[in-house]
């Protein structure tokens, strides 16, 4: 298990321009050989937009794009037609496949913070799709085949208990509180990265929101 705590992100965005961004793998000018993804995962950015704030309408291929909004409101909008507004608790997922273009923006009065998580395709090409599970359950899986993953979403009260998955990848994001893995106690922005996960659980050291990415071998 290898621990990368928040202060180790790379910082990133346009803080002038209201965005805040915080980068787990190598992204845009900070590149680092060793750290370019781990099992199907690309990217895992934390981002913060204030009110109006957003990135203008820019290009994506050959990426799965998972969004999980921490709190506020996301504004979506992309070339093949569709316009979201995406909240907490919702799951939304671009494929980009051969090609896509799309805009995402804070249109609401209060900021909002998101994870966006990118990953690789099995086969890369093919025609973009999009999707919105809108208030996702902890129980209920969310599958993207096309990069063999499987993303888990746990909420958890102080002092329960979870089980994470086994993989020959797991990737442990937390979005918010403080949970223990193992022998590692960890917060808000720190993430673990598993190979060959067998038998381990996290409990929270407080009420916590975790992300859990299972992911096979490549």
């Amino acid at each position: 298990m290898d621990v990368h705590r928040a202060d180790e992100r790379y910082p990133g965005g346009d803080p002038a321009a209201g965005i805040t961004s915080r980068h787990a793998f190598s992204f845009g000018p900070h590149y680092d050989p060793d750290n370019l993804r781990f099992g199907a995962l690309l990217a895992c950015n934390e981002e913060r937009l204030a009110p109006g704030a957003g990135f203008d309408e820019h290009p994506h291929s050959h990426t799965e794009i998972v969004t999980w909004v921490v709190e506020g409101e996301l504004t979506h909008r992309d070339s093949t037609g569709h316009e979201t507004v995406v909240r907490a608790g919702d799951v939304q997922r671009l494929s980009a496949a051969g090609g896509v273009r799309h805009v995402e923006r804070n249109d609401a009065a209060v900021p909002l913070a998101f994870v966006q998580m990118w990953l690789a395709p099995l086969d890369p090409g093919g025609d973009p799709a999009y999707e919105i599970v809108r208030g996702i359950a902890d129980s209920t899986p969310y599958a993207v085949p096309e990069a063999g993953a499987m993303l888990h979403v746990r909420r958890l009260t102080t002092g329960e208990r979870t089980a994470v998955p086994d993989g020959a990848y797991v990737y442990v994001h937390v979005v918010r509180g403080e949970v223990r893995l193992g022998e590692e106690s960890l917060t808000a922005g720190d993430a673990a990265r598993i190979t060959d996960a067998e038998a381990l659980d996290a409990v929270a050291l407080t009420q916590a929101e975790v992300l859990v990415w299972e992911m096979a071998a490549p």
